[in-house]
């Protein structure tokens, strides 16, 4: 009997080290897309004319979320990017704007700003950036993480902020657009020299090969039946030049890189340097999943000059359709299909232009922060006879000059009542309501969810005010975004690649969820700030 034991015994040890190891599956590249003020809508707007191989290869192959939605307010470029990456809101992350007001130095502070690195690639300051301001670990720092910092992480914008917040505290590198240069840039927080492979890109001086072809649309003029007449007066321009096609790009006046920016040739350059950072960084191909944020800012520019209706914005669309087609093939053949794992959204979208919104009886309209300061500022002297009570207005929110109330021993209550009374009174705001009392404040539920997600207790403002639909700050040539409305919190939410099934749902998912989804997809950790769900449809 005994020897029987221990033949058994033998039998299972041996048996257990001859059996196949099992290894865990990961795709070899996971490619966070991120286009800059994409509206959902835009996803179907334009799909008779996208081409099989791009938008229209995602909706069929992949999976989408037909109902994601970002879950806070302001919208806007930095925070969205954040979020995406962190599964986290800007009362966690630390994100609350692209910039918001220091109270302790007397001025805005840009989302990326870090006066302790110095620009590489370029004498400017333009890279004077890191993620240091950001409070929370992103997907990108824990798939580091996750492999003993094996994994390559890389962020790509021409945007400083699309590039640097998506790709992590731990990244090996974010590169974005300097304007000086009209090349790419990065900062000593990464690394002290250019690689040779962006070299080699900058070095083409493609942007001024791009602008030199002008931009004429890809399709007859006549045929862009999704958009308004090419001239309309409510429609800003590119600098120097006409807002009207063929836009003369080849001879603008003033800065022909930041103006590069606001054509479609942006997105272009993006995409040269994204397919270079794959070939450079042998991205997806060293035996370890890789990860490239890369974020299109061109679809943003043209969208704030020209409007969601503009043929600037459709032509746009239809040209990125097709370099999207390009790059997924350019994935085919370097990784092999359904070998790397690609999702894509919109850090927020876009209001209609108020006045072509007003072309059809629809009510809208623009109240510039500036104008809103200066109104309430004027008031509260009269009343209270204290000089800039309201020290800024940023974000949707009311900075109060507390040094100037205890001065004019103004109570700082008296103050908040008599200006929360003064905004709930103007025509464009529909509400208005004090911060610190957020939790008592009546408002739908919906909205109050997301001022409450959008709310920093160290960084916002006292007073936070909501417009009316269709009213948002700013003016009335071209448009922007940032409220909790539909048309600027609702964004795409496709995924493809990677055991990815095709399939869509309508149950309504939020921005955050695309973080602890590729954790699940990747089973790693999700971000330590991270209150997003899983997108179960998916990882069944």
């Amino acid at each position: 009997m005994h020897r029987l034991k221990t033949l058994i015994i033998s039998a299972f040890f041996l048996s257990a080290h001859t059996l196949p190891a099992q290894t865990l599956q990961r795709p070899k590249l996971v490619v966070g897309i991120v286009v800059d003020q994409m509206r959902w809508d835009y996803l179907y707007r334009y799909y008779d004319r996208y081409s099989p191989d791009g938008f229209k290869r995602m909706l069929t192959q992949g999976f989408s979320c037909e109902n994601a939605f970002i879950p806070y307010t302001p919208t806007y470029t930095a925070a969205g990017h954040t979020s995406v990456y962190t599964g986290s809101v800007p009362a966690i992350n630390g994100i609350i704007g692209n910039s918001w007001y220091r109270r302790d130095i007397k001025r805005s502070w840009y989302c990326a700003e870090d006066t302790t690195v110095r620009s590489v690639g370029s004498t400017s300051s333009a890279g004077k950036m890191s993620p240091r301001n950001m409070w929370t670990t992103t997907i990108t720092d824990e798939l580091r993480l996750a492999t003993n910092f094996n994994s390559k992480s890389i962020g790509i914008a021409l945007k400083d902020r699309g590039a640097i917040l998506p790709a992590g505290h731990s990244a090996n590198a974010a590169y974005w657009f300097d304007n000086s240069t009209g090349g790419w840039i990065t900062s000593t927080y990464y690394m002290n020299e250019l690689p040779d492979w962006v070299k080699k890109v900058n070095d083409k001086k493609l942007p001024d090969q791009y602008l030199a072809q002008n931009w004429n649309t890809l399709y007859p003029i006549e045929t862009y039946k999704q958009s308004t007449e090419d001239n309309k007066p409510y429609e800003s321009n590119l600098t120097g030049e006409d807002n009207t096609f063929p836009h003369t790009t080849a001879s603008i006046t003033g800065n022909k890189y930041e103006a590069f920016r606001g054509t479609p040739y942006g997105n272009t350059f993006t995409f040269d340097l994204a397919k270079a950072a794959i070939d450079g960084e042998k991205l997806g191909q060293r035996g370890v999943t890789d990860f490239l944020a890369v974020s299109f800012s061109s679809t943003d520019y043209v969208g704030h000059a020209f409007g969601p209706n503009s043929i600037e914005v459709e032509d746009t669309y239809l040209r990125f359709d097709k370099e999207l087609a390009a790059f997924y093939t350019m994935l085919d053949a370097k990784l092999g299909k359904g070998q790397y794992l690609v999702f894509l959204t919109a850090d927020h979208g876009a209001a209609h232009v108020p006045n072509f919104m007003k072309e059809h009886n629809i009510p809208a309209g623009a109240f510039d922060d500036a104008e809103i300061r200066k109104w309430l500022n004027e008031n509260a002297e009269k009343k209270f006879g204290v000089k800039n009570a309201i020290e800024t207005v940023m974000n949707y929110q009311l900075y109060l000059n507390y040094a100037a109330l205890e001065t004019a021993k103004v109570d700082q209550d008296d103050l908040k009542k008599w200006a929360i009374k003064e905004l709930s009174q103007h025509p464009a705001i529909m509400s208005a309501f004090d911060l610190h009392e957020l939790a008592e404040t009546t408002l739908p539920s919906t909205i109050k969810e997301r001022v409450m997600n959008g709310y920093n207790q160290k960084l916002s403002g006292d007073i936070q005010f909501v417009f009316m639909p269709q009213w948002f700050d700013g003016g009335y040539k071209g448009t922007t975004h940032g409220t909790w409305n539909p048309y600027d919190a609702h964004i795409p939410m496709v995924w493809f690649g990677w055991k990815i099934k095709p399939g869509k749902t309508n149950r309504e998912t939020h921005m955050t969820d695309f973080a602890p989804t590729v954790a699940a997809l990747l089973h790693i950790q999700m971000p330590n700030g991270n209150v997003g769900h899983v997108v179960e449809e998916i990882t069944k």
